[in-house]
């Protein structure tokens, strides 16, 4: 169809292009020159007439005028001298502006050419960023809490390399130290040989057995101690099992034959069950690093800043920074056994990963409890002398709660990442069923709808959190096919990808539905303003490191189009126009769905 307005109008932001406008309308009634900093325009309220606002206050320095007068005399020049403005109010000091139907069916008709709707997203100076994320344990099975730090973090990665940015997915395992040893000595003393083939059990799942029974024994032997008449700390650390432990790390660190045999065989099980895990959530890594490796090389870069007088060691020659000056603590490097803590890995990681990737971002999707060693560790990297630590950037999310309560690993009440994921397909294909729209499918093919469907929700529910926000995931509600979830936006993909293939039938080529001279109503034009709102969304999301924003704007997307489905027909359309013009709206609207979906890391089906 013509364009009714230029297309370098359409192409920029019409925030841009109004601000030209009101500086050229001040300069005409005012014979003024305004700044750009003066002029500030915002969506306008949804309680409130209009599409844009203009706080009018800046500018009474030029009218010398009241807000009303001022607002009335530049809302009124700009409607009789820029086409896109069809009216406007004024409310005390704010100019709402209305922007005419022909002006959002312009736009709509450049946004339905766009082959990617991420091109207007890209940032025009990309960086290398590198995401870490997952950073398991291995003396268990990932769950609950693994499940949304793999999900953020995956789709951090997405969203930041849809805006253009090199992006290096990472995964640090923490394959060594005292935990690890647990399951080990556990093993040794009650395992009579068990292995993941002779039991059944994925191996995490079968080394998180055994390190449940370490807890359990040890718990037994401390409770026996101080009933005994010791402290409760002494018998920690006196407990027999603590001191075998204790010992068999300082002969893993002394490279004993025996127990480096045992722990390589031991991880391999974890190993090969966590790869398990991640496909089933659709989660991978460009590079994976282990603490058994990057302690060697904190080890080294904590001994050469101890020569250089940047650390100091303690009477009992444990190694340690003195961070006071910098508001925080006193921090232990090394123990008085030459052992490293977490953060000496940590230390020779980061020194890692800038070496071989010179990145100007390192992204940590690491719990809020670690709040305060991510400050360490900046302050630790910038004491000795790499100023690239200003790029490292904590990702802190929330803890994740099911309705009962917090879960506890040593405890064993876990909610395990692969019970889960079972669960959750299970409860798609129950709730699929019942509406029983799958009849003429083959079972195979249902099987992988539950599973879109069951992934869907389970990443959908938890990505729609405002990540630094603590969460409750309730199973139930995640799959409702109702209300702000996963399936629900699934659906309404689906439904439309329903419609295309009845146009189809009816001979009406979809990718070139033509439409000139549709009559619109106000629901497309809703529709429109909300798909006008994405590149922004992403744009924002990227910068503010939250999927959230996608999911949710993801949802209000497919609700919008939801009503405007019920209220109105698309192919049953009598005027061919209109029909067409509702027929591209869908299609758009469904590609913005894919695509915001996608950045989630969540699939869509084609039916359901």
């Amino acid at each position: 169809m013509l364009s009714l307005l230029p297309e370098i109008l359409l192409r920029k932001k019409m925030e841009i292009v109004l601000k030209e406008k009101i500086k050229e309308a001040v300069k005409i009634i005012y014979n003024s020159e305004v700044k750009d900093d003066l002029i500030q325009i915002q969506e306008t309220r949804k309680d409130f007439k209009g599409d844009f606002t203009l706080v009018v206050f800046p500018l009474l320095r030029f009218s010398k005028n009241t807000p009303e007068k001022t607002g009335e005399m530049i809302g009124q020049y700009l409607k009789d001298n820029f086409d896109a403005i069809s009216g406007f109010n004024v409310i005390k000091g704010f100019l709402n502006l209305e922007v005419s139907d022909a002006w959002w069916v312009d736009f709509f008709g450049k946004l339905s050419l766009e082959k990617n709707h991420l091109e207007s997203c890209l940032v025009s100076d990309p960086e290398t960023i590198l995401v870490e994320y997952s950073s398991p344990n291995t003396n268990k099975p990932l769950h609950l809490g693994h499940i949304r730090n793999n999900l953020l973090g995956y789709s951090l990665y997405r969203i930041l390399s849809g805006v253009g940015h090199k992006v290096i997915k990472t995964n640090i395992v923490n394959d060594r130290g005292i935990h690890i040893c647990k399951s080990m000595l556990a093993w040794q003393k009650f395992g009579n040989g068990e292995t993941p083939e002779s039991s059944g059990m994925k191996g995490d799942h079968l080394v998180g057995k055994y390190y449940v029974l370490f807890e359990k024994n040890y718990k037994i032997q401390v409770e026996k101690l101080i009933g005994e008449g010791m402290a409760e700390e002494e018998a920690k650390n006196a407990a027999p099992l603590m001191r075998e432990t204790r010992d068999m790390l300082l002969k893993w660190e002394a490279g004993d034959n025996e127990v480096v045999s045992l722990w390589k065989t031991m991880n391999s099980w974890v190993y090969a069950g966590f790869d398990e895990t991640y496909r089933k959530l659709g989660v991978d890594f460009d590079k994976i690093y282990y603490e058994s490796d990057t302690y060697k090389v904190g080890k080294e870069i904590v001994l050469k800043a101890l020569k250089e007088n940047i650390l100091y060691r303690n009477e009992d020659s444990s190694i340690w920074a003195d961070l006071t000056p910098e508001g925080l603590d006193q921090k232990l490097l090394l123990r008085s056994d030459g052992t490293a803590v977490y953060m000496t890995q940590d230390l020779g990681t980061a020194v890692d990963r800038h070496k071989e990737y010179n990145f100007d971002k390192n992204i940590y999707v690491v719990g809020n409890e670690q709040n305060y060693h991510f400050q360490v560790l900046k302050a630790l990297l910038r004491m000795m002398g790499y100023q690239w630590s200003d790029g490292l950037i904590h990702f802190s999310y929330g803890m994740v709660e099911l309705p009962e309560g917090r879960m506890k690993s040593r405890e064993g009440t876990i909610v395990d990442a692969d019970d889960l994921i079972k669960e959750m397909q299970m409860t798609a294909m129950e709730v699929s069923l019942e509406l029983g729209k799958l009849s003429d499918f083959s079972e195979d093919e249902k099987h992988e709808i539950f599973r879109k469907i069951g992934m869907g929700a389970l990443k959908y529910y938890i990505l729609k959190v405002d990540p630094k926000k603590n969460m409750t995931f309730n199973p139930a509600e995640s799959i409702d096919f109702n209300g702000n979830t996963g399936p629900f936006i699934q659906y309404t993909y689906t439904r439309i990808k329903s419609v295309f293939r009845k146009a189809e039938q009816m001979g009406i080529n979809v990718d070139n539905a033509l439409y000139e001279g549709a009559q619109t109503g106000q629901k497309e034009i809703e529709l429109i303003k909300l798909m006008r709102n994405f590149s922004e969304t992403v744009t924002t999301a990227a910068l503010g490191y939250s999927p959230a924003l996608i999911a949710n704007y993801c949802y209000e997307l497919a609700r919008e189009y939801n009503q405007f489905y019920h209220d109105f027909s698309i192919l049953g359309e009598s005027d061919e126009q209109v029909r067409n013009f509702r027929i591209t709206l869908s299609k758009v609207t469904s590609e913005i769905l894919y695509t915001g979906m996608w950045l989630l890391g969540i699939e869509m089906p084609e039916r359901m």
